[in-house]
């Protein structure tokens, strides 16, 4: 199969650098790219002296999953979204657990093809209440994201980005400016970490989470993923959930999620669940509300709490939702205290699993 793109969808973000490659400006690589060569992300290519994404319109499949599969657990509860991603990453993590997805050079995963329209009508049909940029990181396909969520926004689709918030200030805004929802994977609070594990940096994931908090009106969470002797040690988590509620305040959710051996670091264990509660009582001993646990089963750990009065509002049993007291669009079931999030009076019905969709 020919090197040469499949698909040329106009890119932004990008310039004539003076050595005559083209320099794409989307992330913080910084590509310099001759004539059809590639970017890191495998994506992006210099064709004919212009940079092109050869994965516009085309897909990895698309599923209705629950949003709190996102993880989004402050953002409509209990509803659906329809979620779907490309191929490729901006980021090279050892560990990633989509690999197959976001490391794939072939483009004949791309089986599924779908206009931004398409999709937001294949959301009302479905009754999603969302769709979200997942599975890869969607800064990548950001031109596709991008009008993937204004046709969602005309169709009264709400639209969420899972992303690990690898993005320059150039594209930043135009990237967030018709989303709703995110779930920022902060993955470490070091720089070594972002370098050895990630082939990336840990300051433009921080100027991400600022901008959001600072400059947006964008609904986020956050996730980090822990990893046995990698990230998961006191002073770390210490410095992270500081930085959280110095910075971004202590409303913001924050999801710890359990390590599975993938990829290239096979070698090490599955994060301990006491691995988990550890830093979840580290974030909550710094004051943040709203502190959960993944990838393992603890209902008690997973379900939120009134931060006034500390009575249970969301129980939660894997993506299943038990017990739901949030009343008058955020305000606690038993005091009437403010729980911070995008609610609705009653939780969504969407009490099911993965199901592939059909665009």
């Amino acid at each position: 199969m020919s090197d040469r793109a499949t698909t040329a969808f106009p890119a932004r973000y990008w310039q004539q650098a003076d050595d005559g490659r083209i320099r794409c400006e989307l992330c913080p690589r910084f590509c310099h790219l001759r004539e059809g060569q590639r970017g890191f992300c495998y994506v992006r290519q210099n064709l004919d002296g212009r940079l092109v994404l050869t994965t516009y319109g085309r897909s990895s499949g698309f599923c209705a999953d629950p949003i709190e599969k996102k993880p989004l657990n402050h953002f409509y509860p209990g509803t659906s979204v329809l979620s779907f991603g490309t191929a490729g990453c901006n980021l090279g993590c050892k560990f990633c657990q989509n690999w197959d997805i976001s490391k794939s050079r072939s483009m004949d995963r791309l089986a599924d093809s779908a206009t931004p329209t398409a999709i937001a009508e294949a959301a009302v049909k479905r009754g999603c209440r969302s769709v979200a940029f997942t599975y890869n990181d969607p800064v990548i396909f950001a031109e596709y994201a991008i009008d993937t969520a204004l046709a969602c926004r005309e169709k009264g689709v709400k639209t969420v980005v899972v992303s690990a918030g690898y993005i320059t200030q150039k594209a930043r805004a135009d990237f967030f400016r018709y989303v709703d929802a995110a779930n920022i994977d902060l993955k470490a609070f070091t720089n070594h970490f972002y370098e050895k594990i990630c082939f990336g940096a840990l300051e433009p994931v921080l100027e991400t989470l600022l901008y959001l908090k600072q400059e947006t009106q964008v609904w986020f969470e956050l996730t980090t993923l822990l990893i046995p002797g990698q990230n998961d040690g006191d002073a770390e988590l210490h410095q992270l959930c500081e930085w959280v509620a110095a910075n971004l305040g202590n409303e913001v959710p924050l999801h710890f999620t359990a390590f599975h051996p993938d990829f290239r670091m096979t070698e090490l264990g599955r994060t301990p669940p006491e691995t988990l509660l550890r830093a979840r009582r580290i974030a909550r001993d710094k004051g943040l509300h709203y502190v959960y646990v993944g990838n393992v089963h603890n209902s008690e750990a997973s379900s939120t709490y009134c931060p006034h009065c500390g009575e249970m509002v969301i129980e939660r049993n894997w993506f299943h939702l038990g017990r739901y007291k949030i009343h008058d669009g955020g305000l606690c079931g038993y005091c009437g205290g403010a729980v911070a999030g995008w609610f609705t009076n009653t939780k969504g019905n969407w009490q099911g699993w993965r199901e592939r969709v059909h665009v």
